[in-house]
């Protein structure tokens, strides 16, 4: 199982970012697909969330409205898109494929290396 992460960088605040994560070695349309996020010195939290087929969608209450997470089961990729950036939004960014069916905060079995996002003027 592989996780790869990519997309992040050093943005000004209300710029946006497409993360991509690529995902080889297991059924990729099996799996519920999870982004989280972790700030220096900080846990780490749950971002967005999306199911195996229907396409239903978790997001936390700090991004609603501003990220989309979306998959695409050919490419075997889901990707994380933020709009309006900010500040607060600094972290490095991991996505995790979960054991449960359902979203759920329960940590995932696998994770990438992360991508670091950085928003500052």
């Amino acid at each position: 199982v592989q996780l790869v992460e990519s997309g992040g960088g050093l943005v000004q605040p209300g710029e946006s970012l497409r993360l991509s994560c690529a995902a080889s070695g297991f059924s990729f349309s099996d799996y519920v697909m999870t982004w989280y996020r972790q700030a220096p010195g900080k846990v780490r939290e749950l971002v967005a969330g999306i199911t195996r087929v229907s396409g239903s969608t978790y997001y936390a209450d700090s991004v609603k409205g501003r990220f989309t997470i979306s998959r695409d089961n050919a490419k075997n990729t889901v990707y994380l898109q933020m709009n309006s950036l900010k500040p607060e939004d600094t972290a490095m960014y991991y996505c995790s494929r979960l054991t449960t069916p359902f979203i759920s905060t329960i940590p995932g079995d696998y994770w990438g290396n992360g991508t670091m996002v950085t928003v500052s003027s």
